[in-house]
C-alpha cells in the first residue's frame, strides 16, 4: 500500500514538473515573439523618423533658396 502511494506520489510530482516546463516554454516564446515585434515596431519608426528629417532638411533646403 505504501508502495502504491508512493507511486502516485512521485507521479502526480513528475506531472507538475512537465506541466511547468511547458509552461515556461510556452511563456519564453511569447516573450521571444514581443522582442521581435518590439524591434520591428523600432525599426519602422527610425525609417519614419528617418524620412521626416529628410524632409525638414529639404523644405529647410527650399525656403533657403526661396530667401536668395
Amino acid at each position: 500500500m505504501k508502495r502504491i502511494i508512493a507511486l502516485i506520489t512521485a507521479a502526480a510530482l513528475a506531472g507538475c514538473g512537465v506541466e511547468s516546463a511547458g509552461t515556461a516554454a510556452t511563456i519564453a516564446a511569447a516573450k521571444k515573439k514581443e522582442l521581435e515585434q518590439g524591434k520591428k515596431t523600432m525599426e519602422q519608426m527610425q525609417q519614419d523618423i528617418g524620412k521626416a528629417m529628410e524632409q525638414t532638411q529639404q523644405n529647410t533646403a527650399r525656403g533657403d533658396a526661396a530667401e536668395k
